[in-house]
């Protein structure tokens, strides 16, 4: 059989090229009016995973996507359903499984863009908002509901009336992280009520023994398409890093913004607290931050990436919950105040720059706490980083001027802190303080806003 294909690929070399990569999503075997939706979205040309696995799913089959960040994903999945949708119209007919609520209101726009001519309905169901009127919307029965595991195995088992029995597809986006936030029970029960006679999208950066375990439970002869089976960080992205007293960090990122200004940044530090503690600084000191992390209630977290990606903002402070899935398109600069203590995470932070073929930068602080951590990346990504030219001298003096704005964004965080142990609630749990409403008799009515 080697022989034969030695044979054929010697007889014709120059078929090899054109055979392997379809240049349109037309070559694809993508729908005319699909095509149509793809070019209004500026999508000239299929990326590699798409090219890999939308013809395989077209055809029917499972398909088990291994893609890095930022490569395209959600096309991949989303044109195959929507194709079938236009085939065989019927509601409640595609559920997407994804970690955080970010990613699911980012591909529940991207099936409204694609789907848009074709009168496509989805819905996005997750914590943080109303259960009541999620209820409502999928009593209208949408043709694709994007959820994240928790909010949806609520739903099914308190929403009178609905139930997912008809379901064509299941797509997992970012799977290894839906395992690794131990959604693992959720997923489980989720698959015991929909048909075992359905279509299965496994999407994952990273193929672990959960995936597996996954893919093994939900898939039935999958294809697999990989797009890259290493780690890996786009050629693109020039990776630097600094050597700094921890005593020094926020001089240190002062500096650097200062360095760059005029270009857009992200900041990821390890915590809640400190992600709000840096912006806090930032702003004192006349920069334009806001920050993003798990403790924000979900429409503040929508609004500081709205006013970020509307680019009315130049410095979004993020916790990991945003080192994934989500397409900020414009992050020139990527910093890592703290350093990630998983390496893996490194990949999918740096990631947010240098997407689509442009270029960009990231520069890790690295604290005499941090060497070890910071010997796995490199390991990981296989490359020792250079380090950022820096000159010390004018870093020093900056610290004056630093330690003033700490000291008020400690004297803010202390109130904030008070603030909401007086208004008792956490900003993200509506149903908690619901309860406490009630119990307190609804004495509670002067809450300010």
């Amino acid at each position: 059989m080697a022989a034969g294909e030695e044979e054929g690929s010697a007889a014709e070399p120059e078929q090899e090229p054109a055979a392997e990569e379809p240049r349109t999503f037309k070559d694809l075997g993508v729908t005319d009016v699909l095509c149509e939706a793809c070019d209004q979205l500026g999508w000239k040309v299929p990326t590699k995973i798409q090219i890999e696995a939308i013809p395989v799913a077209l055809q029917g089959r499972d398909v088990i996507g291994l893609a890095e960040t930022g490569s395209g994903k959600t096309g991949a999945f989303a044109l195959p359903i929507l194709q079938a949708l236009l085939e065989t119209p019927q509601r409640l007919f595609a559920l997407v499984l994804t970690p955080t609520r970010e990613l699911a209101f980012q591909i529940s726009e991207q099936f409204e863009a694609l789907g848009s001519s074709i009168g496509v309905q989805s819905t996005v169901i997750v914590g943080g908002i109303d259960t009541m009127s999620q209820s409502l919307a999928l009593a209208k029965k949408p043709h694709v509901i994007i959820a994240t595991p928790g909010r949806l195995v609520d739903h099914l088992e308190n929403t009178k009336g609905f139930n997912l029995r008809a379901l064509k597809f299941l797509v997992m986006d970012e799977a290894d992280r839906i395992l690794n936030m131990d959604f693992e029970t959720e997923v489980d029960k989720i698959l015991k009520v929909i048909p075992r006679d359905r279509k299965t999208f496994l999407f994952s950066a990273t193929m672990t023994k959960k995936v597996q375990k996954l893919q093994r439970a939900a898939l039935k002869n999958p294809v697999k398409c990989a797009v890259s089976s290493k780690y890996q960080t786009v050629e693109k992205l020039q990776q630097y890093y600094i050597f700094i007293p921890s005593k020094f960090k926020d001089s240190y990122l002062v500096y650097i913004l200062n360095e760059l200004a005029g270009n857009s940044f992200m900041i990821f530090c390890s915590t809640c607290n400190n992600t709000q503690r840096t912006a806090l600084l930032l702003r004192n000191l006349g920069f334009t931050a806001i920050p993003l992390h798990g403790q924000m209630s979900q429409n503040k977290r929508l609004g500081s990436l709205n006013k970020f990606k509307a680019k009315a903002r130049s410095i979004l402070l993020a916790t990991d919950v945003a080192s994934r899935g989500l397409d900020i398109p414009h992050v020139d600069v990527v910093i890592n105040f703290d350093i990630p203590t998983h390496s893996k995470d490194y990949i999918h932070r740096v990631g947010r720059t240098a997407r689509a073929g442009r270029s960009g930068k990231s520069i890790t602080f690295v604290t005499q706490y941090d060497v070890e951590l910071f010997q796995r990346i490199e390991h990981l990504i296989g490359k020792k980083l250079p380090a950022f030219p820096m000159q010390e001298e004018e870093v020093m003096m900056l610290t004056e001027r630093v330690a003033e704005a700490q000291r008020f964004a400690r004297m803010e965080l202390r109130e904030q802190g008070e603030k909401k142990r007086s208004r008792n609630d956490d900003d993200d749990t509506e149903e908690a303080i619901g309860v406490r409403n009630k119990v307190a008799g609804g004495k509670k009515k002067k809450r300010k806003a």
